[in-house]
């Protein structure tokens, strides 16, 4: 027995809800962090793309000879060069109006988008490689360009992808009940073309990938700032036709994604491909210039919707034709399907809506393909769906706030199924709203805007509300019809002879502080404490399927698991201690790293037991020794909802036409939360990216395709000026549907600010007539919708 007590075990605080600093930020803020850029394997070869300067051609040649005699060359690389050392990739999916578009190293035969990659050149440094990249030349044959979305789905249009026969790649369609007779008998109906543009991701760190070939053992590790690297290593054991056990993929540090990095891209498989037939470390980091050409974009929709209402107001049809510009490609492995498809799988939002018709299709282009970015699918859906439910309270005369009382889905109706089949678990859809609306209070902001209307300034409220479905189990795909299985997360607990503790698990954290999460739920389910705890994640061998990070799945799946494995190691545990302390394992209670019997000072600490286990002749039972570790899977099926209520103040310059945003509140009910400081971290850093969207972030392509905004001097992000203080309130309802009550939330912030912002200045516009249903609402775009309300030509001002 120890000869330390319990230390008054029962007074320890719990982990889990605790605002404990993140464990990750020593390293990261004292520059000790490590990324794939800081690994400098020797003999390494690095590479420089020459990519295509057209948006559409045939490539009709490449000269290289000047370029392989260059000094530092060892390799000058096209697609010829690489026939038969990699298979083409394939998004699949089992929608039946899909196809899919190879994914290859770099282009074959024709080029579809400025920024594509055509020639590779590896040298002795990048400086080389750059420099001999001068040196090529290609001849390209123009084809008709396809930059228009409504353009490139015509009858006649010039094909991206000739075998296909369309540009047309995913075409869907959702009914419920009988939207036209809905519509018919209608006392009032709104509606609108809603666009919201194309954004970049605009990670701090940019995409970068290093392969190294270990001949002798026949196998290949790529370390890759990436957030999946389970489903790289998949992807790339088809692609090379190696066992997973020779192939391995690790995501070190990773300076954050926004849905970037959450795709399989060209230049990992090129990087695999090369590094193998060299022989040699390849390495290739990406530029800023590359990053905001041919990193996948996001959003890009066209949204005609319509609401039906009844006299009083309350909802009673919806329906919306959606034309999602995709890009060049069907991203791998999301599909093309993945953010249109969504966008119209989400339109209902959290209101009860009986009857509902919409019809979605995604459309190729000569632009970047688009892919994951934060949010993907709901941010257009619910700026679409919040901006009708204003239209429809101004037309009714109803306060914004009133309408959607009168249409949320009631406590009473849950579990609901939405029209186009996804379903609300219970969710705090009317609290949050009110929770938001007491925070600001609402009625003194409402007199506010009259005081300042009556000075004639533009000061507008905006309210969004929304829902999605987060921690997805097996039972939904995350992209719709994708085969794969992102349903399910697995933890491997073990601790070692010393006591301490190592969780494996297949997430990988690129910024969202799970690290030190995960360390919290393992920490309260063991009884250990956090300082003993080390999260193992970012690599492809932690566990049996680390697919990784996405799709706001990380706490739900990675939490859930870790709570089942932690469980079963802590049952070992007890059974140890309770030969040890020569007690009942029922009387014994695990607290911080010690094991007590409840009641007395006899105590021993974790580090005491696992030393008897492993390593001290006689402590325990030969036959029931056990080691201090389990696996388990966890799947929660269905998943979960999130929802929260945006409220935002703003008011518009009537000089220069920008806007000031005011005050900002969030009320968010995203479960039981395991480190409130955190979770407000994610809220606030997802209302900036918001609130980017909403008014500056723009990827401009001009008629022939060339990307316009292609630095950070032309893409605007909004900057900590640009970002007001911020108001989070949490309902923290525990979630019915899954392990430790956790609900996703690293999106939520995104979701509902651009629909905010967008309702405010429509409502600061409102004695002027002017609805916002493009974005972002550039001081360009205010400038020529107040110039036209007024009656002036805005080319003439």
């Amino acid at each position: 027995m120890s000869d330390a007590g319990p230390d008054n075990l029962a007074a320890r605080p719990k982990s889990i809800g605790a605002r404990i600093r993140r464990t990750e930020d020593p390293r990261l803020l004292a520059g000790q962090g490590r990324y794939v850029d800081d690994l400098q394997p020797p003999r390494t070869l690095h590479v420089a793309f020459r990519r295509s300067d057209v948006s559409h051609a045939r490539i009709r040649g490449v000269e290289l000879a000047a370029a392989r005699a260059a000094p530092g060359v060892v390799a000058v690389v096209t697609a010829a060069d690489l026939e038969g050392l990699a298979r083409p990739l394939v998004a699949a999916s089992r929608m039946a109006s899909y196809h899919g578009t190879p994914i290859r190293p770099l282009a074959e035969g024709k080029v579809r988008f400025v920024g594509e990659a055509v020639v590779a050149v590896l040298a002795e440094s990048r400086y080389l490689a750059e420099d001999a990249l001068e040196l090529i030349d290609i001849d390209f044959e123009p084809l008709g360009t396809v930059i228009d979305p409504e353009a490139a789905a015509a009858e006649g249009a010039p094909l991206l992808h000739e075998e296909i026969g369309s540009n047309v790649l995913v075409e869907r369609s959702f009914a419920r009940g009988d939207a036209d007779s809905a519509f018919a008998a209608a006392a009032h109906r709104v509606g609108g073309r809603f666009r919201f543009r194309r954004k970049s991701p605009g990670a701090i760190e940019n995409r970068v990938c290093l392969a190294e070939w270990d001949a002798g053992r026949g196998s290949l590790a790529l370390h890759s700032a990436t957030g999946i690297p389970g489903i790289l290593r998949d992807a790339l054991c088809e692609a090379l036709d190696l066992p997973g056990h020779r192939l391995r993929v690790v995501a070190p540090d990773v300076g954050g994604s926004f849905g970037g990095k959450g795709s399989l891209y060209p230049e990992e498989i090129l990087v695999s491909v090369l590094a193998r037939k060299l022989g040699r470390p390849v390495k290739w980091t990406s530029d800023r210039l590359e990053d905001l050409t041919s990193t996948s974009q996001g959003f890009d929709e066209i949204i005609e919707a319509e609401l039906a209402l009844d006299a009083d107001g309350r909802v009673l049809a919806l329906r919306a034709e959606v034309l999602g510009d995709v890009g060049a490609y069907s991203i791998y492995p999301w599909t093309a399907g993945l953010e249109p498809v969504q966008v119209v799988g989400f339109l209902p939002g959290p209101y009860r809506i009986e009857h509902y018709q919409a019809h979605v299709r995604a459309v190729a282009t000569s632009k970047a393909p688009t892919g994951p970015y934060r949010g993907v699918g709901r941010p257009a859906a619910v700026f679409a769906t919040e901006r009708l439910m204003d239209k429809a309270a101004r037309r009714l005369g109803l306060d914004p706030k009133e309408i959607r009382l009168r249409n949320f889905v009631r406590p009473e109706d849950f579990p609901y199924k939405i029209g186009s089949g996804i379903v609300w678990d219970r969710s705090g859809f009317t609290e949050c709203l009110e929770a938001a609306c007491a925070g600001l209070d609402y009625p003194a902001l409402r007199e506010r805007q009259r005081a300042a209307r009556a000075e004639g300034r533009w000061f507008g409220i905006g309210i969004a509300s929304y829902a999605e479905l987060t921690g997805i189990g097996s039972k939904i795909s995350v992209a719709p019809g994708m085969p794969i299985n992102t349903g399910t997360e697995t933890a491997s607990i073990r601790m070692d002879s010393t006591g301490g503790i190592t969780a494996a698990v297949g997430i990988a954290s690129h910024g969202q502080g799970l690290e030190t999460t995960l360390a919290q739920v393992v920490a309260d389910t063991l009884g250990a404490r956090l300082e003993d705890i080390r999260i193992v994640q970012g690599d492809s061998d932690a566990v049996a399927n680390a697919t990784g990070t996405y799709a706001s799945r990380g706490a739900v799946l990675a939490g859930g698991a870790a709570i089942l494995a932690s469980r079963a190691v802590k049952e070992k545990l007890l059974r140890a201690a309770g030969h040890l302390l020569e007690a009942a394992e029922g009387d014994l209670e695990a607290r911080d790293g010690r094991v007590a019997v409840v009641g007395t000072d006899r105590s021993l600490s974790f580090r005491e037991i696992a030393r008897a286990v492993y390593s001290e002749i006689g402590r325990i039972p030969h036959e029931a020794r056990e080691e201090l570790e389990a696996t388990r899977l966890y799947d929660p099926y269905y998943g979960t909802t999130t929802s929260a209520t945006h409220v935002a103040t703003l008011e518009i310059d009537p000089e220069t036409y920008r806007v000031r945003l005011g005050r900002f509140l969030v009320a968010e009910d995203c479960g039981r939360l395991i480190n409130p400081m955190i979770v407000d971290g994610q809220v606030h850093g997802g209302v900036a990216q918001g609130i980017g969207a909403a008014l500056y972030e723009e990827v401009v392509y001009d008629a022939d395709g060339q990307n316009l905004t292609a630095s950070l001097v032309d893409y605007l992000i909004p900057a900590a000026p640009e970002v007001p203080p911020m108001t989070v309130v949490h309902l923290e309802s525990e979630s019915p549907t899954t392990l430790g009550g956790f609900r996703g939330m690293g999106e939520g912030g995104t979701i509902g600010a651009p629909a905010a912002i967008a309702n405010a200045l429509s409502d600061a516009l409102l004695p002027l007539n002017i609805e916002i249903d493009e974005l972002p609402a550039t001081p360009e775009r205010l400038f020529r919708l107040i110039r036209r309300a007024q009656g002036e030509t805005p080319g003439n001002s």
